[in-house]
């Protein structure tokens, strides 16, 4: 299992982005957290096997219907403690 953190710009607040991806996340049983960032961005904390994380990539980049996701920024972050389950904050 691996953790990474994820960083995704563009219209993704306002518009169903965290509820998108929590949906997604518990769909494919992760671990982590999704919130918005007070810059615009949505950022995420996950942790997956490597197919997992894959899969969750391209739904970051598809993101909900009103979305315009316009970059995905991705760095692994080795050591961050996770709680049970897939939260949104």
């Amino acid at each position: 299992m691996q953790v990474r953190r994820y960083l995704v710009s563009g219209r993704v607040q306002g518009v169903g982005y965290r509820g998108f991806m929590w949906r997604e996340a518990t769909e494919l049983g992760l671990v982590g957290w999704v919130r918005n960032n007070p810059d615009g961005t949505v950022e995420l904390l996950v942790e997956a096997s490597e197919g997992a994380h894959s899969r969750l990539e391209r739904r970051l980049r598809e993101g909900p219907r009103w979305a315009e996701v316009t970059r995905v920024e991705v760095e692994d972050a080795p050591g961050a403690a996770l709680g049970p389950g897939f939260t949104v904050g």
